[in-house]
């Protein structure tokens, strides 16, 4: 992932190249090639490259085309074949991804960010009529923030260059702290109010009279697929992961892949392999990463089946450690990476076999449990037939139910009708309503309920099926996630998620629900198109269990440091109870049923914001 910081100043201020000395060594860590800067008077950009093929290494940052046009492309390109067709052949076959789309953007204007597929962000400055563009892809994959003042705008890859020396003392912003403690927050936030994210599938516009925000992209509801027999649908399925696998597998130097053991990991990597040994591609590794300690975390049987496949072993990582770490705060972001401390020893391990093998690219599961009906859940489906009026399939499918599910089917009807009902009414798209943990401050959590809601809507009885407005949701949370999640360094790699490929979750949004999930057969699609490609050992395994030790350890480590701490961040902010989180960490380390992931997300957010005002970035008084 390359990064790219730049200033404009619409007033007409020249600017001066001290104004990109803090970008500069921001950016250092995160990406070690080659460095592009450009500053024209009252508009600057510095460009650091990352550098993952041939086609990104032929890159010049920041572009600047023949019109003036001055582009600072992010991305990877995923139809640039496509594009160069549809462009009449105005480029040669060796162009780079940002000359594709910087003549596509001088044919079609924004209407050409729809068209580009893959994961980008990008900037573009029109000196013709003075006005700057940014935008993001449909997911949001790749960051973009920006803060506008009355005669300038600057914006970013990375947080710190905006936040570092600009006065944001008491400016938290409240919604995002909520939705980080909740589930995720609303993609367009950022920490700081005076800052926002570009919206994922979004651009916006501004010039020296007006700032603009537009969604350029947003899924077809109309669309439908229907296939006669399910083994129509299961070659679709496997023609489009395959692509979605073989698109993220453009690099010139080896792939790592998560290897889990579970169905998703195990997928990725066994569709790649089939596409390197069938269409040639680079060396694919992988890494897992397992914790003997944890009794119901073994998936060292799973991930050892997918090695005798490949025949060839991945490198294992112990993420048990002896001591609890703190989660690393040295990023403006509150988010922590796969390990909890930079000097974890697991956090060692994987930087030495990153630096030893040279990967630049990752391969993530991530998306594959929430769109392929990992968790499986009826009541889209009956919803769906229930406002159809198919009044004798949503019978059927309701005993179908009643009987996999071990549950009365007038409970089941009963969540089909609560499935449009405004929210916290009842909402059966989850697993009951979120209750808002006890140690949050009841004024706080008053003011900031959206989040903690999860941002739910009413399903509609009118417009697109029930079905696909809860795949819409779903797929928004995973926006929100990934919004989250911070640029790893030292060393660099960039993040791939085949299952977040665009024409397939098109596709699995366009076809019946019942292809994916049905009665007893979770993941239903999946494991009968890619039988015989994963073996069925973790193909048709039963889900993975959920961590239990590791997270009771973490809170077992974190009473000592808030005990001794005369004051907590989160309190001063408003934001937490004290002694109600030490009553609720107690309660949890004795066995209670408490929820345990919001308690590991004030530890972290606590953490970040301790950070801050140790570098002075924040003014808290605690």
């Amino acid at each position: 992932m390359s990064l790219q910081f730049g200033k404009w100043n619409f007033d007409g201020r020249a600017l001066s190249p001290s104004e990109f000395t803090q970008a500069r060594e921001s950016f250092k860590c995160f990406s070690p090639d080659e460095e592009g800067f450009l500053l024209r008077s009252n508009l600057g950009v510095l460009y650091r490259a990352f550098h993952t093929d041939l086609h990104s290494r032929r890159e010049k940052q920041p572009f600047v085309a023949a019109s003036g046009l001055i582009v600072a492309w992010d991305g990877r390109l995923d139809n640039r074949e496509a594009l160069m067709r549809e462009l009449d052949g105005h480029l040669p076959g060796s162009a780079s991804d940002v000359e594709i789309v910087t003549v596509a953007y001088e044919r079609w204007n924004t209407s050409c960010f729809p068209k580009l597929m893959g994961d980008w962000a990008m900037a573009l400055y029109d000196p013709t009529n003075q006005t700057l563009t940014l935008a993001r892809d449909f997911l949001g994959i790749r960051h973009l923030y920006y803060s506008i003042s009355s005669g300038h705008i600057i914006w970013s890859t990375i947080l710190d260059p905006l936040v570092i020396g600009a006065d944001i003392s008491s400016e938290l912003d409240e919604e995002y702290i909520a939705g980080w403690l909740a589930f995720f927050p609303d993609a367009r936030l950022t920490p700081f109010r005076k800052m926002s994210a570009v919206p994922p599938g979004s651009y916006v516009c501004v010039s020296k009279e007006r700032r603009q925000v537009s969604k350029f992209w947003n899924f077809d509801t109309g669309k439908r697929i229907r296939y006669r027999i399910d083994s129509e649908y299961e070659e679709h399925f496997r023609s489009i992961f395959r692509e979605a696998v073989r698109r993220r597998l453009r690099s010139d130097s080896p792939v790592l892949a998560e290897l889990s053991g579970g169905t998703d990991s195990s997928s990725i990597v066994c569709v790649a392999d089939d596409v390197v040994a069938q269409e040639g591609g680079p060396r694919l590794d992988t890494v897992s990463y397992y914790d003997n300690s944890e009794p119901s975390w073994n998936e060292l049987p799973f991930l050892t089946k997918i090695e005798e496949k490949r025949g060839t072993p991945g490198w294992h990582i112990d993420i048990q450690e002896k001591e609890y770490q703190p989660p690393f705060t040295d990023t403006i972001y509150p988010m922590t990476p796969a390990f909890a401390g930079r000097e974890s020893t697991a956090y060692l391990q994987l930087q030495s076999h990153l630096t030893a093998a040279g990967h630049r690219v990752l391969l993530s599961g991530i998306g594959g449990d929430e769109v392929l009906g990992g968790v499986p859940n009826p009541i889209p489906e009956l919803a769906d037939s229930l406002r159809s009026g198919h009044f004798a399939d949503l019978a059927r499918q309701l005993k179908a139910w009643a009987l996999s599910t071990r549950k009365p089917w007038i409970h089941l009807l009963r969540d089909t009708l609560l499935f449009f009902s405004p929210p916290g009414f009842g909402d059966a798209r989850s697993s009951g309503k979120y209750q808002t943990p006890c140690w949050v401050k009841h004024s706080f959590a008053e003011r900031s309920s959206c989040a903690f809601e999860g941002y739910r809507t009413r399903a509609t009885i009118f417009g697109s099926a029930p079905s696909l407005q809860e795949n819409l949701f779903t797929l928004d949370g995973l926006r929100r996630q990934l919004c989250c999640l911070p640029l790893p360094a030292s060393p660099s790699y960039e993040q791939r998620y085949p299952y977040l490929d665009r024409d397939l979750l098109e596709f699995l949004f366009a076809i019946p629900r019942e292809q994916l999930v049905r009665p007893g057969q979770r993941r239903s699609l999946m494991r009968r198109a890619l039988s015989g490609i994963v073996p069925d050992e973790v193909l048709n395994r039963k889900r993975k269990a959920f961590v239990t030790r590791a997270p009771a350890l973490k809170i077992s480590g974190e009473i000592g440091r808030i005990t001794r701490k005369r004051e907590l961040a989160l309190c001063a902010l408003g934001v937490v109870d004290r002694e109600q989180l030490l009553e609720e960490m107690r309660r949890s380390i004795l066995g209670a049923d408490v929820p345990i992931v919001p308690l590991l997300r004030a530890f972290t957010l606590e953490a970040w914001l301790t950070a801050l005002i140790g570098r002075k970035v924040l003014s808290v008084a605690v």
